[in-house]
């Protein structure tokens, strides 16, 4: 059973800057497509980023240009940078592995205006 762990969330204000991670408790990432995803409260969840097992990466409009998805497969680890962060940001962002399923706790960004 693969186990997801996200961490890196907080309070942040606008402009600022934080990075989640999310650990995989086996070699996970190097097979599969591995995606950031956030939901906020009254609102659908939603992709943010993905990283195929490739090194392929896709970015939602809204981030683009401001997050940064990466992985490192020796710590079985996937990060998302998040720079310049606007309110509208705010959320539980949860990782997801995107062929097995297997969701994460999540954790909570806030976004200070």
């Amino acid at each position: 059973q693969v186990q997801l762990v996200e961490s890196g969330g907080g309070l942040v204000q606008a402009g600022g800057s934080l990075r989640l991670s999310c650990a995989a408790s086996g070699s996970i990432f190097s097979i599969e497509a591995v995606g950031w995803y956030r939901q906020a409260p009254g609102k659908q969840r939603e992709l943010v980023a993905t990283i195929s097992s490739g090194g392929r990466l896709n970015y939602a409009d809204s981030v683009k240009g401001r997050f940064t998805i990466f992985r490192d497969s020796a710590k079985n680890t996937v990060y998302l940078q998040m720079n310049s962060l606007k309110p509208e940001d705010a959320a539980v962002y949860y990782c997801h592995t995107e062929r097995s399923g297997h969701w994460g706790q999540g954790t909570q960004v806030t976004v200070s205006s």
